[in-house]
């Protein structure tokens, strides 16, 4: 009885293993080919770096969203990768267990927050304080920079304090045996040893900007040009897609958008290979 209950629930994690596979496949297939005849049709090199979006005139010119895409990502780096860390130092290193009860519950719950309810916090917050400081109309890269710097903290602190508090005390006790003062133990040689971890949460939350939607769609201004600056107003692939697909007639058009989200896919891919050889190696 035992034996055949084992060998049918090795059936059942089989099967659902295959499903999740299957998952996968059938849906880089669709995307793949209806995406890239659109590539082929347009010119992979005018649909890369075209620098036009206008469908009904049959330019289909992703540059802009691309150039976006790298721009608001790399800003919500640059807002959330310190504060990310810095907060997960403090968590791991500084926090009294009466704070760390109240602060960490706090931390796991932005990570459950609609991100609609982080755009309507940018439209309300964010954007009118962008409004008085610059005497523009805030929506831009800042804002969703900003915005998306919040969204992807909980990724980047519960993986770096993880990784912090898994490195031996010994580290951090020789350091201070030494002579080393605790900023110097800790940023010299707990989060050394801690970097796999640390640039894994650093990946996932960049995976998490860079596919981010509603939220951008609300604050960043979605105007389909090269921004020339940091209050321009951007347009990501996401929201390329999202702001068309719904009226977006059969044929090139909609076969553009889903080449869009090829582009985007191959985006996330890239990055998820950059997490799986940081996991490795910090197995090793």
């Amino acid at each position: 009885m035992n034996k055949t209950l084992e060998v049918f629930m090795r059936a059942v994690f089989l099967i659902c293993a295959c499903i999740s596979i299957a998952a996968v496949v059938i849906i880089c297939i669709f995307m793949f080919a209806n995406g890239v005849p659109a590539m082929r049709e347009v010119g992979v090199i005018k649909f890369l770096f075209g620098t036009v979006w206008k469908p009904r005139q049959g330019l289909f010119g992703i540059g802009p969203m691309i150039i976006g895409s790298i721009y608001v990502t790399a800003g919500a780096m640059i807002v959330g990768v310190p504060i990310g860390l810095l907060t997960a130092v403090f968590l791991a290193k500084y926090c009294p267990k009466k704070i760390y009860k109240i602060v960490k519950p706090m931390i796991n719950l932005m990570a459950g927050i609609p991100s609609i309810i982080y755009g309507f916090f940018g439209l309300v917050v964010i954007i009118p304080v962008i409004q008085d400081i610059f005497g523009t109309s805030g929506k831009g890269i800042l804002a969703a920079s900003i915005l998306l710097g919040m969204m992807i903290l909980p990724t980047i602190i519960n993986t770096a304090e993880s990784s912090i508090r898994a490195v031996p005390d010994s580290y951090y006790e020789g350091a201070l045996a030494l002579g080393a003062t605790k900023e110097r133990s800790i940023f010299r040689t707990v989060i050394p040893a801690a970097k796999s971890g640390v640039m894994s949460g650093i990946i996932l939350g960049m995976g998490r900007a860079i596919g981010e939607t509603m939220a951008v769609v609300m604050v960043a201004g979605n105007q389909a040009i090269i921004p020339d600056g940091i209050l321009s107003g951007t347009r990501t692939l996401t929201s390329n897609i999202v702001l068309e697909m719904a009226y977006a007639p059969q044929g090139i058009h909609r076969n553009s958008l889903i080449a869009t989200a090829v582009v985007l896919f191959v985006f996330i891919l890239i990055i998820n290979v950059c997490f799986s050889i940081l996991s490795r190696k910090g197995e090793k």
